[in-house]
């Protein structure tokens, strides 16, 4: 087996750090936001890295977008809604609106993404990853920042999905995990719509960023969700957060969401590999310790008060 001559290198805390090594550098471009890197690497194919930090790879992304979009998908439906109007911010590989356009209700998936470098190089270098889905009549890709959409954007979504890069301080991202930006996202919702964020990890010693953003979401929303996935690509379990104003089952029948998922997946855009009825609710099982730590956390991100790694 050959040795790596690259490697990415990315810490989780400053005493922590994992490494993936490299067979090929993709793209790589220092645009007006971020450093960006497109590779392949030696075990988990092809991979996209923001600042520094991987954003997805081709061997275990699904795991994240099928967690991120069918949550808040299945929550719409079942407080009674019809998901039609469905809005992304971020998500420039353009794996999220694949999953999005599973879904036979859908009518309109917008992609707000602030740089419009990254799109166009994840476009060409991971056709894997996007499966042609940005091409789609329904989809529209706007490059612009996301609270100027929202400003301008009326309240008719159905669904809106938060696949931002973390909210690093010298990033673009960390306005947009604020109290401020939450109550702009629920004034855009519909009624019975569902909001659904990627909330840092979760780790036993590093998860002090997910508990304050949740803790956020509770001031903004009547009703949050957190839960967690477990994807190599990261090194560690990730959190994420459904938002709604509608109650949300933390311990959904798994028979009765199979049932929903058969009604309303398109099998034409083939089967999901991670999210069933049984997967959801072993999801919304949140650990007693993390569970405490959210129910204990006070502080709220404001835009006087910035997320921040610690």
């Amino acid at each position: 087996m050959d040795t790596p001559r690259i490697w990415v290198q990315e810490y989780s805390t400053p005493w922590d750090y994992s490494v993936r090594g490299i067979t090929r550098i993709l793209a790589y471009r220092q645009t007006l936001f971020q450093q960006m890197l497109i590779v392949e690497t030696g075990a988990y194919g092809k991979g996209l890295v923001l600042d520094g930090r991987w954003q997805s790879t081709t061997a275990d992304e699904f795991l994240y977008h099928e967690a991120l979009v069918y949550p808040a998908l299945l929550q719409v439906h079942q407080a009674g809604g019809i998901p039609k109007r469905v809005l992304v911010l971020g998500g420039a590989e353009g794996a999220t609106v694949r999953e999005v356009l599973r879904w036979r209700s859908v009518e309109q998936v917008v992609m707000v993404d602030i740089d419009g470098e990254v799109v166009e190089a994840c476009r060409e270098h991971l056709p894997e990853m996007h499966q042609g889905a940005l091409e789609d009549p329904r989809v529209q890709v706007v490059i612009a920042d996301a609270l100027d959409f929202l400003h301008h954007t009326g309240p008719i979504w159905d669904v809106i999905l938060s696949d931002l890069s973390d909210p690093i301080e010298s990033g673009p991202a960390y306005r947009l995990f604020t109290q401020e930006f939450f109550r702009q996202i629920r004034s855009k919702l519909q009624p019975d719509g569902a909001f659904v964020v990627q909330a840092g990890p979760v780790g036993p010693v590093e998860f002090q960023q997910h508990t304050r953003i949740v803790h956020t979401l509770k001031t903004v929303f009547s009703a949050v969700q957190p839960y967690a996935i477990y994807t190599p690509t990261y090194g560690g379990p990730l959190g994420f957060a459904l938002c709604a104003s509608q109650p949300i089952p933390s311990r959904p029948d798994p028979g009765s969401i199979d049932q929903i998922l058969g009604q309303q997946l398109d099998p034409g855009r083939g089967t999901l590999r991670f999210i069933d009825g049984t997967t959801l609710l072993g999801l919304y099982q949140v650990p007693a310790h993390l569970r405490r730590a959210i129910a204990e956390e006070t502080t709220v991100y404001t835009l006087d008060t910035l997320p921040h790694i610690e």
